[in-house]
């Protein structure tokens, strides 16, 4: 046996799965057998001509999978591991998350009579999606009438989880998917909660999903459409699809403007393309090439605290982070702004071909400006893994994640309300205390303002900078970072209150819930540093209240989070999700 082939199979961590494990010992014996692909990489199927790893040349590998004995002869896929350009395994169980909805239709004349279709019928309607819609994803399993007229709907999606340690053993859930057909790919599912996705995981569960779907397509490829019940459209989407099958309409045209449309979206047909990414692992360089043809598309850099790719411009020169990637006389170029690093490309790569001259837009600032003083220091494991993960069961909500219900439904407030957005358009400064996972959504840029920002979680502080450089660097006001500063709030708390605002936006950390000493000195700073006529938006136990009033300041609204209708959205997704007990959003003016 080839002995790359030999440390694919027995590398620490490459196989975790029991059922893959004889593998390990002897492939032939096992009735396993291998495959190296034109790039160089290898893909080992079982006997039954299923894959259950894939890897580069030198044995680094993208995927495992674990597959089972199921009815009638066939098989299914009980679990799967991808692994993420940054090296974190993220895990893949099929029908991993599962909530059931009961109906009582006792009362319904005929109920005795109901079946399956009937009860799909008025899912659709219900729904306002097609029957053959409904029938795709719910199976007669799913749709259930007992003897006393009790109707129980099982919504089943595969789960998408962080394994902490590589493994299931140790996982924590993050985001959902339409429940695939792994064993015989025939749509392109619907990502829920894919904000919480760790980055490169859209492209890493691709690659499996392109993989499986060219085993089970060795001669006649099957058309694909994107589907779900509903379907959530996105340029994001669009470009992930793009990167391993190619968009087509019935009668020609622009796929694009159709798929995003979401009730015309499965009219968009998927196709193979014959050259999708190719990754390449250089574990002692700490190195995950992403090639595409004899292109660089993009470089990730495992010990890098920045926790951003280097990918190649767009073709105006955008690259996010103004990190950008190319080939440059036989050498990979990385760039992060001004700072260049140049290193040899290796031979296990194939040909590589220089990168075409592109315009590279100069800005005066990067996203370290935003920080008051240096950028915090943030480990590169942290910085790649600061996205918000929710529980897919009653634990509730931890601080960070349960933010966006409150900035997002500030931001909607906003918008609709006629008073507050004329009190924004003449806001000039602006505080916001301790809203760390969602800067960007309280940072206004519809112009040039003040923003003080106090954060207490380095690694949220340093990915929400990066976003918010990457809109203002695309809308050419990179200069408008020089009015925002971001600071640790356990050096710059006093000065900051000590300043005055027009838009005050305060969080009071889940800690100090049951201190009400420190309610009240919330309280009193967030009246010292607003303005007379000036706004703010507080989140913090119903004590909070009676502290505002107490110091002058008139409530415009009390309202529980667990009521917004951002959070019931997301319990449309996780319908067992729970917020903190006692937690408010209360709105302020001071007069």
């Amino acid at each position: 046996m080839d002995s790359s082939i030999r440390s694919a199979l027995s590398h620490p961590g490459n196989i975790t799965f029991h059922a893959n494990r004889p593998f390990v010992h002897d492939l032939s014996a096992a009735g396993g057998r291998v495959v190296r692909q034109a790039g160089g990489h290898f893909i080992f199927y079982g006997p039954d001509n299923r894959r259950f790893l894939a890897t580069d040349p030198e044995g680094n590998p993208f995927h495992e999978c674990e597959w089972v004995a199921a009815a009638k002869g066939t098989v299914r896929l009980a679990r799967a591991r991808v692994r993420l350009d940054w090296g974190q395994w993220v895990g893949v169980k099929p029908e991993g998350l599962a909530n059931c909805t009961t109906l009582d239709l006792s009362k319904k004349p005929g109920w005795e009579r109901l079946r399956a279709d009937d009860l799909r019928s008025m899912a659709a309607q219900a729904m306002r999606v097609s029957l053959e819609e409904v029938r795709f994803f719910y199976g007669d399993e799913d749709l259930v009438v007992d003897a006393r007229g009790q109707a129980t709907i099982r919504h089943k999606k595969d789960a998408l989880s962080v394994l902490e340690a590589g493994t299931f053993e140790r996982s924590r859930f993050m985001a959902c998917l339409g429940t695939m057909h792994w064993a015989r790919i025939d749509f392109l599912p619907v990502v829920e909660l894919f904000q919480s996705l760790l980055p490169g995981t859209g492209s890493a569960v691709f690659e499996l999903i392109r993989g499986l779907y060219d085993d089970q397509n060795q001669t006649s490829p099957l058309p694909l459409r994107y589907r779900g019940i509903p379907t959530y459209p996105s340029e994001a989407a669009y470009r992930l699809f793009n990167s391993f099958f190619a968009p087509q309409l019935p009668g020609g045209g622009d796929p694009f403007p159709v798929f995003m449309d979401p009730p015309r979206s499965q009219e968009v047909t998927w196709l193979p393309i014959p050259d999708p990414p190719r990754r390449y692992f250089d574990p002692a360089r700490h190195l995950c090439v992403t090639l595409k043809g004899s292109t660089v598309q993009k470089v990730t850099v495992a010990d890098d605290p920045a926790g951003l790719p280097y990918v190649a411009a767009d073709h105006q020169g955008f690259a996010p982070g103004d990190r950008t990637v190319s080939v440059s006389q036989g050498r990979l170029v990385l760039k992060d702004g001004e700072k260049r690093v140049e290193m040899p490309l290796s031979p296990t790569w194939g040909d590589i071909g220089g990168s075409l001259p592109s315009r590279a837009p100069s800005y005066p600032l990067d996203w370290r400006a935003l920080f008051a003083g240096p950028p915090p220091h943030v480990a590169p494991a942290r910085a790649f893994s600061a996205v918000l993960l929710y529980p897919d069961d009653e634990t509730e909500i931890e601080e960070a994640p349960t933010q966006p219900f409150v900035a997002d439904y500030l931001q909607d407030t906003m918008e609709q309300d006629s008073n507050l957005r004329a009190h924004l358009a003449r806001t000039e400064r602006v505080l916001i205390h301790n809203f760390d996972a969602v800067l960007t959504t309280c940072v206004n840029l519809d112009r040039a303002r003040d923003y003080t920002i106090l954060y207490s979680r380095p690694d949220f502080a340093q990915k929400q900078a990066q976003a918010l450089w990457n809109q203002l660097a695309k809308a050419g006001r990179v200069e408008w970072a020089k009015r925002i500063r971001l600071m640790s709030v356990e050096s710059a708390r006093t000065a900051a209150y000590a300043q005055p605002y027009d838009l005050v936006y305060t969080w009071i950390p889940f800690s100090q819930f049951d201190r009400l000493a420190q309610v009240e000195e919330t309280a009193r700073a967030v009246a010292g540093a607003l303005r007379p006529g000036g706004l703010g938006f507080v989140v913090g136990p119903s004590a909070l209240s009676q502290s505002l009033q107490a110091n002058r300041l008139r409530l415009l609204s009390t309202e529980p989070v667990e009521t917004l209708p951002t959070f019931r959205m997301h319990q449309s997704i996780l319908p067992s999700a729970r917020v903190k007990p006692d937690l408010w959003l209360v709105g302020i003016r001071k007069e």
